[in-house]
């Protein structure tokens, strides 16, 4: 489902509170195989809030981020003061060709409005001999979070989520490979969601709902987090990310 840019400008703020580390543990082998060194220059697309680019900036790399959302943009922006982000789609991104040395997405493919247009952007960006790297959630039946999406979607009567194609083992090398590129890095690294208790909790699972919808359904997402309930309190919701990197000719 494709979530319009002023939804994810209503929810920026809390993004950036309750998901935005969430991708963190993938980073290192992400920017290994993707060649990130001082000096890079680097696209980050779909940077929501702009964690990503502030890693990459203090990595010495001369960062670039584009996001849809205006407030995601704007946030980014106070976080990565170094970077320079602007406003724009995947499939549309307002840069030159062959601008870049390293091209990433992460946790944002999916959320392209067209698959295949955003990754010939991504291509059309990235200089002779660069790296695109895409990374994002594993298939459910590894996250723990699917459970409780699962019973959410039961208790809004519509279908269980699905694992598109970009997910299970091989998704993201597919990608790369159509495109013409050499895979040359993929794996799949842990995760996980902590939260500190039922209140945020639920605000994450129910992102940008309102406060009826909360709380209606605060009971079935709670009911169906049980059984990820950290010892010392709150959740844990373990989970993965996969990852993979290709060169372009």
């Amino acid at each position: 489902m494709t979530v319009p840019d002023d939804a994810w400008s209503a929810v920026a703020g809390a993004w950036a509170d309750l998901w935005g580390g969430l991708a963190t543990p993938v980073w290192s082998p992400l920017l290994a195989a993707a060649g990130v060194v001082p000096g890079a220059r680097v696209l980050d697309v779909g940077c929501g809030t702009g964690e990503l680019l502030a890693r990459l900036t203090g990595r010495g790399a001369q960062a670039t981020g584009v996001d849809p959302a205006p407030a995601m943009v704007g946030l980014a922006r106070e976080r990565a003061p170094g970077a320079a982000v602007l406003v724009g789609e995947a499939e549309r991104l307002p840069l030159g060709d062959g601008t870049f040395d390293v091209v990433l997405a992460v946790n944002a493919l999916q959320l392209a409005d067209d698959a295949g247009e955003a990754v010939a952007e991504l291509v059309r960006v990235l200089a002779q001999g660069g790296r695109l790297g895409l990374a994002g959630w594993a298939e459910g039946s590894r996250n723990d979070l699917d459970v409780v999406e699962r019973a959410v979607a039961a208790a809004f009567e519509d279908d269980p989520p699905q694992d598109g194609p970009l997910r299970g083992p091989g998704g993201f090398e597919a990608v790369l490979a159509a495109a013409d590129l050499d895979v040359v890095g993929a794996g799949l690294v842990d995760v996980a969601w902590e939260v500190a208790d039922d209140d945020t909790l639920v605000r994450g699972v129910l992102l940008g709902e309102d406060a009826a919808t909360l709380a209606e359904l605060a009971p079935v997402v709670v009911a169906a987090a049980a059984p990820f309930r950290a010892p010392g309190g709150g959740y844990r919701l373990e989970g993965a990310f996969r990852w993979a990197v290709g060169r372009a000719a």
